[in-house]
């Protein structure tokens, strides 16, 4: 195949590009003749400029959720958001106990976070999920105790695109008391997100995985005068005092750009963007070469419109990787390559170490073009049938496996 002038981007997962009607948006509150003034200095009508761009960014990310307008909170992106909804709660409530649940295929900026208040004196369950990627909410209502503070599961898996129950496992919690935490930055945008029904006390959010800036993020935090963080960031009281900063107004008038256009497009979009996937994913289901092929993880899974989590049997996933310098897609997820591990989520899927390693994540977003799968099927079909040739003795060890 001919080389491309430029990568086929397929990473929409780890981060999108921002869509030009965010950074029009955002160019309005940069440079001296805009409006660039501290929201906070509301003495003067520049401050006061800024301030409403504020607010009427934060209704735009409240629409998109069915949240009220106070309920956001903004930060500087879903990791931070994550981190104070856990740390911020298990502080704030470590009278009434020190018990957590979780999964075990959350992303690293919830586990590391639990790792980090475990080594503070908290103990925390994590829950399993089933050979489809699915956190079962009967193990979490199993894994609750009378001391559990606060439950976290993901709405949709970063890897996977596994979409989880949050609803059910929510109504569990809020029986028993326990605030539940979700990490939605796969599912704004993608997926209907009603937070005046959905039984959620807090949500984190993220700007760059819904064509928004990086660097800013939300976390709603449920209307409740018995829920209360202890902020991670002190100073200044700012974000009804949970966290302090000056607020970046041209990201978050970007953050409620992107969240205005999802709620106006995003389910079109999604429709679009499952068809493309839905495409690739049947032309790559032909590449089924005696007895090697390729898996799809989470098939009997519900999951999101654009991303597959695909093992090549027979292959190592670093050559293959290297064969496709022409796709610009993940081994895993962006956290994991980082780390240079196997990946979390696809062990506790039950994949080995080998397996894993040869699992690529393609996922597609508001720029994929028809013309784009097309290659990305070639290439894909091209690459894995090459290595397949060098590698008999790993077709061999398959077919003996399944003789």
């Amino acid at each position: 195949m001919s080389e491309r002038a430029r990568p086929v981007y397929l990473d929409y997962a780890a981060s999108t590009p921002a869509d030009p009607r965010v950074i029009a948006r955002m160019l309005e509150f940069l440079g001296p003749d805009s409006v660039f003034a501290n929201p906070a200095s509301v003495t003067h009508a520049p401050g006061r400029a800024a301030r409403e761009a504020v607010e009427a960014a934060r209704h735009e990310v409240a629409g998109l959720i069915g949240a009220k307008d106070g309920e956001v909170i903004f930060t500087s992106g879903a990791t931070e958001s994550n981190n104070l909804a856990l740390t911020g709660l298990a502080r704030s409530r470590r009278e009434r106990g020190r018990h957590l649940v979780s999964s075990r295929i959350e992303h690293s900026s919830v586990l590391d976070t639990l790792r980090s208040l475990e080594a503070g004196g908290y103990e925390v369950t994590y829950v399993p999920c089933d050979r489809s990627g699915r956190v079962d909410p009967e193990e979490i209502q199993g894994a609750l105790r009378a001391d559990t503070l606060l439950c976290s599961v993901m709405h949709v898996n970063n890897e996977t695109g596994v979409i989880q129950d949050v609803a059910s496992i929510g109504r569990m919690c809020r029986e028993r008391g326990v605030v539940f935490h979700v990490d939605a930055v796969q599912a704004a945008g993608k997926l209907p997100i009603d937070l005046a029904t959905l039984p959620v006390d807090l949500m984190s959010f993220s700007g760059h995985k819904i064509y928004g800036p990086k660097g800013i993020g939300a976390l709603y935090v449920r209307c409740d005068p018995e829920l209360v963080l202890e902020p991670l960031i002190h100073g200044g009281g700012h974000e009804r005092g949970m966290r302090a900063g000056t607020l970046a107004t041209h990201q978050i008038v970007g953050l409620g750009e992107a969240f205005r256009i999802a709620r106006l497009e995003g389910m079109s979009e999604a429709c679009r963007i499952q068809g493309l996937r839905d495409g690739l994913w049947s032309r790559l289901q032909a590449l089924a070469n005696g007895c090697a092929g390729v898996e799809l993880n989470g098939a009997t899974a519900p999951r999101v419109c654009g991303l597959l989590s695909l093992t090549f049997t027979g292959v190592g996933g670093e050559s293959l990787i290297f064969l496709l310098g022409d796709l610009a897609l993940a081994q895993g997820s962006a956290c994991a390559s980082a780390r240079g591990e196997p990946s979390h989520v696809l062990k506790a899927l039950g994949r080995s170490d080998a397996e894993a390693e040869a699992t690529l994540r393609i996922s597609l977003g508001r720029f994929t073009t028809e013309d784009e799968i097309e290659y990305a099927a070639q290439a894909i079909t091209h690459a894995y049938g090459q290595m397949l040739k060098v590698a008999p003795r790993a077709r061999d060890r398959k077919t003996s496996r399944t003789a």
